[in-house]
């Protein structure tokens, strides 16, 4: 059978390059990057020229890059490790997010909440974009972080990172931003972001599962979370994973030299997908089709059928996507981003999410087009509350 994967959001292959890199670290090349004989000293070496690739990828400096499991231990470690510095303080701290954050900031969130912290989730417009207005007039004397995503891992929108940016300077509070779904896709330079912290995952961009980064701006008073010895400047103790490393390096090497290219030529094929199906598809829509987005994202919505079903009934005939974040899967409740926009539960439960990659073809968009209008109608066939509201409408 043929297959289609289109849920690039959740996670990527790892390219051939980044593969070969890191192939010598996990054989030969073997010494820990902390010894300072002649086998640690070249992996040390090894590290050092990731950190160099990685920092250039977002526009930092090296010495700027801390590496980590992935992208939920870089959020946790900005969010908590903010926080932590204000825990004393004789006021309540008070942490600003958004309300579509992903869950490695949401639950980071909710746990400070218990802990005592005070925190505001700022609601988004029908776009899934925060409102500056909103944010400057949220922000008081307590406030001691700002964390809001710079693209969301649902509907590819864009947040307006420049204006919040200014809002947080000009306030003299940190700023974080989870750009686990824009970093390798989109170029980045954090200094005209205007953050202080940024967090980002190897396995959306080529590299492997578990290693990601956090950029931490040069002054920036973060507290470690983990105790140990010295690696990483005290930020994060622990032996590194020098292969995983090496492949993170490598794949934000590959991607800075691809990303105009890429954009180019997956939003055409993403926009493609999104006009042919909303065409051949009656009483569906695009969310978010007004705001800035990454350019391979696309969630639709199809009235009438169920999210989770149709995911399982287009594997069945080759294509993969998603109803949502790949961390929410089997959830019962609809996705916390869909309902944020103003869809109603059982839209957001009737919507699939379309996440393309540097690999994708054009040929590949031909077969989704021709088996997803086919496997929704069948569906829909099947639904009786379908059938009642579509003969309604005929009616009206």
């Amino acid at each position: 059978m043929n297959r289609v994967y289109l849920d690039h959001n959740a996670t990527t292959g790892v390219a051939p390059e980044v593969l070969e890199a890191m192939l010598p670290y996990l054989s030969g090349e073997y010494g820990n990057a902390a010894s300072i004989h002649t086998f640690g000293q070249k992996a040390r070496a090894a590290v050092e020229t990731a950190r160099e690739q990685v920092a250039a990828l977002i526009g930092a400096r090296a010495q700027e890059i801390v590496f980590a499991s992935g992208g939920t231990e870089a959020d946790n470690h900005a969010i908590f490790g903010v926080v932590a510095l204000d825990a004393s303080s004789a006021s309540r701290p008070h942490v600003i997010t958004s309300s579509i954050e992903h869950e490695a900031v949401l639950n980071t969130c909710q746990a400070l909440e218990k802990q005592g912290v005070d925190v505001t989730y700022l609601s988004v417009d029908a776009d899934g974009r925060v409102q500056p207005d909103d944010l400057r007039r949220t922000v008081r004397k307590e406030t001691v972080l700002i964390t809001i995503m710079h693209a969301n891992n649902e509907l590819g929108t864009l947040q307006p990172m420049d204006e919040i940016g200014r809002i947080a300077g000009e306030a003299d509070v940190p700023f974080h931003t989870d750009a686990v779904q824009s970093a390798g896709k989109l170029p980045i330079d954090v200094n005209a972001l205007g953050v202080d912290l940024l967090a980002l995952s190897g396995h959306k961009f080529y590299a492997p599962k578990g290693i990601g980064a956090l950029y931490i701006r040069g002054g920036t008073r973060l507290r470690q979370l983990l105790y140990g010895g010295h690696h990483q400047r005290g930020f994060r103790p622990g032996t590194e994973n020098v292969p995983g490393i090496v492949g993170l390096g490598k794949a934000a090497e590959l991607a800075r030299q691809a990303l105009a290219q890429d954009a180019i030529r997956i939003s055409a094929l993403r926009d493609r997908l999104e006009h042919e199906l909303i065409t051949r598809v009656r009483h569906s829509r695009v969310n978010a089709a007004h705001a800035p987005r990454t350019p391979n994202t696309a969630n639709i919505t199809f009235h009438g059928i169920e999210g989770e079903a149709l995911v399982i009934a287009l594997d069945l005939k080759g294509l993969a996507c998603s109803s949502g974040a790949a961390c929410s899967s089997g959830a019962v409740e609809p996705s916390h981003v869909l309902t944020a926009i103003g869809l109603p539960a059982e839209e957001a439960r009737a919507s699939l999410r379309f996440s393309l990659g540097r690999h994708t073809t054009t040929s590949e968009i031909d077969f989704a087009l021709r088996i997803v209008p086919a496997t929704v109608n069948q569906l829909r066939e099947l639904s009786p509350t379908y059938r009642r509201e579509a003969a309604a409408h005929s009616e009206d």
